[in-house]
C-alpha cells in the first residue's frame, strides 16, 4: 500500500463525501479507491469511514486521522514546493471565483498582465454572489466582499473599500437630496438581500465617529450586486456600494452622492482558500498578484 496515496485519497473522500468523486479527482478507478481504503483501515486497525447509500463521513477515529493527514500532506507540499520547478515557474489550472462587478470592472481587465507574468497558468473563472463550497466544487480560491463567516477557510484581507451612498438623477428629481440622516425617513432604498443568508442589509452611516444603522422603506429587493446597481440607476431607490463601482457615474452626473460627510463604513475585501491548498505555488502567486492589484483600490 502506498501510504501517501492512501492519505491523499482518504482526505479527498472526507472533503467530498464520496468515493466516486474522490477517485475521479485523483484519476483512480472506483474499485481501486475502495480497496486502498480497506487496506488503510486494516493497516491502522480502526474504521475510518462510515458509509450510507448517499454519503460517506468519517468516524471519530477518522476525523482525528483526517486532521493529522491534512497537516502531514501540507508539510509535504511545502517541502516539495520550496525545491520544485513549480515554485519558480508556477503552472497548471487555477480555478477561482469572483464577485461579478469586481471581476468585470477590475480583475479581468488586468489579467493580461498576470497571464504574461505566469504564462504556464491557465485560469478558470467563475463570477457571481452565490455561496461557493470550495472543496466540493474544486475551487482554489474565492474573492469576497464583506465580513467573513467561514472559519474553516484561510483568509487574507486584500483591501478595505471606500463606499458611497448614491441615487440616480431621476430619483433626485423626484425625492430630492437628503441634507441630514433625519431626512432619510422620506426616502427609499433598494433592499439588498444576501444570496447566502437570505437577510437584508440595512444602510449604515458613520457620523461623529460611530456607525448609525438606518432601515429605509423599499419597493424592490435584489440578491445580486449588478441588479442592486441597476435598480439604483433605474431610479428605484438609493444604494450603498463601493466607490469603484460608482465613480464613473458620479463623475458624469448620472448618479448623485448623498451625505458625503456621513459615509458608509469601509467594505472588507478578502481572498479565501482551503487550508490544504494554501501552499500551492499557483494559488500563492495569484493571491499575491490580487493583493498588488486590489490593495490600492478605494
Amino acid at each position: 500500500m502506498d501510504r501517501l496515496q492512501a492519505m491523499q485519497l482518504f482526505t479527498r473522500i472526507v472533503e467530498l463525501g464520496s468515493f466516486s468523486r474522490a477517485a475521479e479527482q485523483l484519476s483512480l478507478p472506483r474499485a481501486s479507491a475502495t480497496q486502498i481504503i480497506k487496506q488503510l483501515e486494516a493497516h491502522l486497525g480502526v474504521r475510518l469511514l462510515q458509509r450510507t447509500t448517499r454519503h460517506v463521513s468519517p468516524t471519530l477515529d477518522g476525523s482525528a486521522y483526517y486532521q493529522r493527514c491534512v497537516a502531514i500532506l501540507a508539510d509535504i507540499d511545502e517541502t516539495e514546493a520550496s525545491f520544485s520547478q513549480a515554485a519558480r515557474h508556477p503552472q497548471g489550472r487555477l480555478k477561482i471565483d469572483l464577485p461579478a462587478s469586481l471581476g468585470r470592472i477590475v480583475v479581468i481587465p488586468a489579467l493580461p498582465a498576470f497571464c504574461e507574468r505566469y504564462p504556464q497558468i491557465t485560469l478558470d473563472i467563475g463570477v457571481g454572489d452565490r455561496y461557493i463550497d470550495l472543496v466540493r466544487e474544486s475551487v482554489d480560491c474565492v474573492v469576497r466582499l464583506g465580513e467573513l463567516r467561514d472559519s474553516s477557510l484561510v483568509a487574507r484581507r486584500l483591501a478595505a473599500l471606500r463606499q458611497v451612498t448614491c441615487a440616480s438623477r431621476a430619483y433626485v428629481e423626484r425625492f430630492g437630496v437628503p441634507a441630514t440622516l433625519a431626512d432619510l425617513d422620506a426616502h427609499r432604498a433598494v433592499d439588498y438581500v444576501s444570496a447566502s443568508t437570505g437577510r437584508s442589509s440595512p444602510l449604515e452611516f458613520i457620523t461623529g465617529g460611530r456607525t448609525e444603522t438606518r432601515t429605509i422603506p423599499s419597493i424592490i429587493a435584489v440578491n445580486n450586486g449588478d441588479a442592486y446597481l441597476a435598480a439604483c440607476e433605474a431610479g428605484l431607490g438609493m444604494v450603498q456600494i463601493p466607490r469603484y463601482r460608482a465613480g464613473r457615474q458620479i463623475a458624469d452626473g448620472t448618479l448623485i452622492e448623498f451625505l458625503p460627510d456621513s459615509p458608509p463604513p469601509n467594505l472588507p475585501l478578502s481572498v479565501l482558500y482551503p487550508h490544504h491548498r494554501h501552499l500551492s505555488p499557483r494559488v500563492r502567486v495569484f493571491v499575491d498578484w490580487l493583493a498588488e492589484l486590489l490593495g490600492p483600490l478605494h
